[in-house]
């Protein structure tokens, strides 16, 4: 019996293996000549490819919870007769709309005029006037947008339609306004720790200093939105109440100075119309003043709603201007292009040599 006969399939696999080994160490030199040209290709690539620099900012939003902080002057204002705990709910802003918000189309509308300048100080224009005409792209992206932006004028031609970019009309954006905006949804990130409720805000621009003044004015904006957002309701009634407080304040002045004057002109007259005349002006001067009064009262509470509705964040990390670009990884593509040489190398070989059969 021969003794190759006894070999079992895994001892046939180990050979093929070290055949397999054998072989493609045979090709070493090849393999030497392509990695050489795959990293001078990913270090063009790497090298072709704009500088990105990611800002990050963390903040923590004030709890939502406002009949929690009503009970800090809940006890202050019960002693003046004014009670806060009514109307009182949770806020319908949470944390978790915050990226909605920031991609929002108004709130990015609101970024466009914002003025902006790069490291150098060699340019100062506005966001969108950076976006649109200040972005550097590596150089196979005009080759392939060449054929595209050909037709694309070639049919705004015939249309005869002129866009004007500058114009913000939010009901009708032109294709610039919208790929714009497009842009800086992909540029701006906004992320959620479910845990700590940590809001962190990261902007991504080819410029450093730029990144940081646009990630700035984000947190500024988001800030403001929803600040506006939950004293909106506090700020009417307090402007309402102050309209209305004024015209009694009026009424009370007026009923009181014609109470004055009819004291002044009937004190030596005892007649029983003269004293219900003076009855129905004093009453009339009390009523005015009561309701003075409870408006007044009502004026003091409004403003300490709106004080206490006003949410208060903590910035945990401001922002600052970055030191090194977060992009490109050219580590990262030269490694991907020696391994997709080496791969693909390896499969060449093998089905060309009929080394896996």
């Amino acid at each position: 019996m021969n003794i190759t006969d006894n070999k079992t399939p895994e001892d046939e696999r180990d050979i093929d293996f070290i055949a397999l080994t054998k072989y493609l160490w045979s090709k070493r030199k090849l393999f030497l000549k392509c990695c050489g040209i795959a990293i001078v290709a990913g270090l063009i690539v790497a090298f072709s490819i704009p500088k990105e620099y990611t800002t990050t900012v963390k903040l923590m939003p004030e709890t939502n919870n406002i009949s929690n902080k009503m009970g800090n002057l809940g006890g202050l204002a019960a002693m003046a007769g004014i009670d806060l705990n009514s109307g009182n709910s949770q806020d319908a802003i949470s944390p978790d709309l915050y990226p909605d918000v920031v991609h929002s189309t108004p709130f990015l509308l609101e970024l466009f005029p914002e003025e902006v300048i790069n490291k150098k100080k060699t340019l100062s224009t506005t966001l969108f006037d950076y976006m649109n005409e200040h972005q550097r792209e590596a150089w196979w992206s005009y080759l392939l947008k060449a054929p595209l932006a050909g037709v694309s004028y070639l049919a705004e031609l015939f249309n005869g339609q002129e866009e004007n970019p500058g114009k913000i009309d939010p009901f009708f954006l032109t294709k610039q306004q919208k790929a714009i905006i497009k842009e800086l949804q992909n540029r701006i990130s906004v992320y959620i720790d479910k845990k700590t409720q940590v809001v962190t805000v990261s902007v991504e621009m080819q410029d450093p200093v730029i990144s940081a003044s646009v990630t700035r004015k984000v947190i500024d904006m988001l800030q403001s939105y929803i600040t506006n957002y939950r004293t909106q309701k506090a700020k009417q009634d307090l402007e309402f109440t102050n309209k209305v407080l004024k015209e009694a304040q009026e009424a009370y002045y007026k009923a009181q100075q014609a109470y004055a004057a009819f004291e002044d002109g009937n004190k030596q007259i005892i007649s029983a119309s003269s004293r219900t005349e003076q009855e129905r002006l004093k009453n009339e001067m009390t009523l005015t003043f009561n309701v003075y009064n409870t408006l007044a009262q009502k004026l003091e509470q409004d403003k300490l709603r709106v004080q206490e509705q006003t949410p208060v964040y903590t910035i945990i990390e401001p922002a600052t201007v970055p030191l090194k670009a977060s992009a490109p990884k050219k580590v990262l593509i030269l490694i991907g292009f020696v391994f997709m040489t080496i791969a693909g190398l390896t499969g060449y070989l093998l089905v060309k040599d009929k080394q896996l059969f």
